[in-house]
């Protein structure tokens, strides 16, 4: 797409408004709308905008920034016909990137495979989710399980179609759609796609997904784990590198078809895992999620076919050595995309170029290990609260390195505010616990 391109399809379209979408620090999406006739000054030289009022972008003496609409993101939102969207990139008034972008800082570490020979780095997240009646309950819409079919028992099978035609008309592939296992929980995964376009998507589907509950009168949460005692919602992300149309995973001789490239790039994210959490994992309710039992991984190791490791390789195909690649599953889907595909990332590369050792894999469950066991195996587990994964990031400089100074700094900042703002809440778990006895 370029400028004249857009510009005739919004005249012969009759689209009336463009949206300009980019995320804060945190993921949160935000927008801020133009008429068509201010579209080509758009394009030319992006939309001004107080900075100041986003997390973690500006401070109030520095707040004005430029909004800068990417072409090839320009799609006619499908529930609203005279209304277009468009991902853009957050520019200085002096036309400098803008160092607290988290779209920009994608891209700047995806500049670092080139150092590697590497041209593409493939993502394909399955983001998990809940509908619920409203966003002030936790009450269900059913109470299904895993790929449960019976419309009488999934009541989202409407919505997944639904939502899965809208993601089609924005040129969004997705592969599956199922009920998860929690009640009420649900799946569609995207096909994979390299990363700055796959974390543009995963902003798309989160902004259709809740609009498609909208219109059926009920509320769709990405909350990590928003009812106790079942499952929580996850992100798992498939990835590979690439060097032009080679998959640099793939090794035909290898027994587990993982070329050494591929064990280095594992073994560095299970390495580093553990102090890039804050990023991957970013709110309190995250580690609510994180605890054994509910399939999430807590453990750090990887395996082929145990599916409640950290890191799991599907099994290789004959045939199908393109498709060759790992699976990581610790992130959950309120992550910011941007944030959590750099830093997933450059822990891998981090392991390729210092050729990090990768034990074998465990392909039995650590959950149903002795404590001794674990142990004894050197198996080491994920942060167990934000104020853990938050030391653990204080002392990274591959996290400082990643995200850069400016979003480093603001993330920990705006992280150790919620923390304290959750510390010295008092729950209704104290009240019915403590209130009668003390």
């Amino acid at each position: 797409m370029d400028k004249k391109q857009i510009l005739e399809i919004v005249k012969s379209r009759s689209i009336k408004f463009i949206e300009l979408w980019f995320t804060d620090i945190l993921g949160r999406i935000k927008m801020f709308t133009i008429t068509a006739d201010e579209l080509p000054e758009a394009l030319d030289s992006g939309m001004g905008f107080d900075g100041s009022s986003v997390e973690g972008f500006a401070r109030i003496y520095e707040s004005d920034l430029v909004a800068l609409p990417d072409p090839d993101s320009f799609k006619i939102l499908p529930y609203r016909d005279n209304t277009a969207k468009m991902i853009c990139n957050i520019y200085t008034p002096e036309g400098k990137p803008y160092e607290g972008d988290p779209r920009y800082c994608l891209k700047r570490n995806l500049e670092e495979l080139k150092k590697y020979g590497f041209t593409h780095f493939y993502v394909g997240p399955e983001l998990e989710y809940f509908y619920l009646k409203s966003d002030s309950s936790t009450e269900l819409v059913d109470n299904a399980g895993y790929f449960d079919s019976m419309p009488a028992e999934d009541a989202g099978i409407d919505l997944r179609m639904k939502t899965i035609e809208y993601l089609e008309a924005m040129g969004i592939k997705a592969e599956y759609a199922h009920h998860e296992v929690a009640p009420s929980q649900h799946e569609i995964d995207l096909r994979y796609d390299s990363a700055i376009q796959m974390a543009d998507k995963v902003i798309a589907y989160k902004v259709l997904v809740k609009e498609v509950a909208r219109q059926c009168g009920l509320y769709a949460t990405f909350m990590p784990k928003p009812i106790a005692g079942v499952n929580g919602s996850g992100m798992h992300v498939h990835q590979s590198l690439f060097k032009d149309d080679k998959n640099m995973f793939f090794s035909q001789n290898d027994k587990y078809h993982l070329s050494e490239i591929a064990k280095y790039y594992i073994a560095g994210i299970l390495k580093h895992c553990r102090e890039i959490c804050i990023v991957t994992n970013q709110w309190v309710n995250s580690y609510k999620r994180l605890v054994p039992g509910y399939e999430a991984p807590v453990y750090i190791c990887w395996a082929t076919k145990n599916r409640s490791a950290l890191i799991r390789v599907p099994e290789y195909k004959p045939g199908k050595e393109k498709s060759t690649r790992i699976e990581v599953r610790f992130p959950d889907p309120a992550c910011n995309p941007y944030l959590a595909f750099a830093v997933m990332l450059r822990a891998g590369l981090e392991g390729i170029k210092n050729k990090y050792s990768l034990p074998e894999p465990l392909e039995v469950s650590a959950y149903e290990m002795e404590e001794i066991e674990r142990k004894a195996r050197k198996i080491e587990e994920l942060p167990g609260s934000l104020i853990e994964a938050i030391e653990l990031a204080e002392d990274s400089s591959l996290l400082k390195e990643t995200l850069g100074e400016h979003i480093y700094t603001k993330f920990l900042e705006n992280k150790k505010i919620e923390w304290d703002n959750y510390r010295i809440t008092v729950s209704d778990y104290e009240i019915k616990r403590y209130l009668p006895l003390l």
